[in-house]
């Protein structure tokens, strides 16, 4: 009986000790990043990621073409906007969305999901809320770690490695 005890709370210790390194994603090698902008029609839009780095890997292995990719690391990026929007002219209700997309050379999908309270990789095209095609371009400069960036006028900008993923919300 004192083994089983004793073997209990020996299991019990290191379950804590590991839940609580997992809930610490500043530890994390893809580190969190959260940016937000507040738009000229009061809509406040947010991106809350993490942010995985290229480590000499080309992006068509870490992000590939034809396949989706849950457009980070860890659990799933979420967007959440305050307000009704468009984005590249379609509407998105206001509320929090799971973002994924579905890399192209000449094209890139991106995928706003219902289902946003979850980890990255467990999609389900059913719960999708809008589907948008975007052209992808070279960006100015290489991006080790992927990155968002809001600007005032709502052009929300994807950029990793030499490639950048543009689309306009309003």
């Amino acid at each position: 009986m004192k083994k089983l005890l004793l073997l209990t709370l020996i299991v019990g210790l290191f379950t804590s000790s590991n839940v609580s390194a997992q809930q610490d994603k500043s530890k994390r090698a893809s580190p969190p990043a959260k940016i937000s902008q507040t738009l000229g029609s009061g809509a406040e839009i947010s991106i809350d990621y993490s942010r995985p780095s290229i480590k000499g890997r080309s992006l068509d292995v870490l992000a590939p073409a034809g396949k989706v990719w849950r457009t980070g690391a860890n659990e799933a990026t979420v967007f959440e906007t305050s307000k009704d929007v468009n984005i590249e002219g379609k509407k998105l209700p206001a509320g929090k969305y799971s973002v994924y997309s579905i890399p192209g050379e000449k094209e890139w999908t991106i995928i706003f999901n219902k289902d946003w309270k979850q980890w990255g990789t467990v999609y389900k095209e059913s719960e999708d809320a809008l589907r948008l095609n975007v052209k992808p371009g070279k960006a100015k400069q290489f991006t080790e770690m992927m990155t968002f960036d809001i600007a005032k006028d709502g052009k929300v900008s994807l950029m990793w490695a030499d490639t950048q993923i543009d689309f306009k919300v309003q």
